[in-house]
């Protein structure tokens, strides 16, 4: 095999890796959550994020900026959720960091700076009203899933949540 081929295998699988690392916790949380409880789900979630951010840094060699600050948020908020045996605060984690990407992004543009230009820069190639365009579409999406999730957990049971 060439040693083009072998590079494309490795990104192929350090991408596979990052991926688990980025939705495997989340993934350990439901599985838990729907054996047990949310609090035996949210101590899962907290443990497998505080492994996977630095595998995440150990695989790509920086840290990861939306699963550090999603990290922190899980570990803030899933200890508030254990400590004090309420499970409002993991569920007002979702909202509280969709807002905050959605508040961010749409500061970006305010400033006049697209933010998703220099994250995904390289995967894709568009002119700045494009990534303008973007931005604002994704702020959107943070800012309805927020909405949603505050629906969710406001007028539904724990376990539809």
């Amino acid at each position: 095999m060439s040693d083009e081929a072998n590079d494309g295998k490795d990104k192929g699988m350090r991408k596979l890796y990052t991926t688990l690392l980025e939705i495997g916790p989340l993934l350990l949380f439901f599985v838990a959550n729907g054996k047990w409880d949310i609090f035996v789900g949210t101590a899962v979630f907290m443990v497998a994020t505080a492994i996977a951010v630095p595998c995440y840094r150990w695989l790509e060699g920086r840290w990861p900026v939306m699963p550090l600050v999603g990290g922190f948020f899980i570990l803030v908020f899933g200890g508030l959720t254990i400590w004090l045996q309420d499970e409002t605060f993991i569920k007002l984690k979702p909202t509280i960091v969709n807002c905050l990407f959605g508040v961010i992004l749409g500061g970006g543009l305010l400033f006049g700076r697209p933010l998703l230009k220099p994250i995904f820069g390289a995967a894709f190639t568009l002119t700045n009203e494009g990534w303008s365009r973007l931005t604002l579409r994704w702020a959107a999406f943070f800012f309805v899933l927020a909405a949603v999730n505050e629906v969710v957990w406001r007028g539904f049971s724990t376990d539809t949540w």
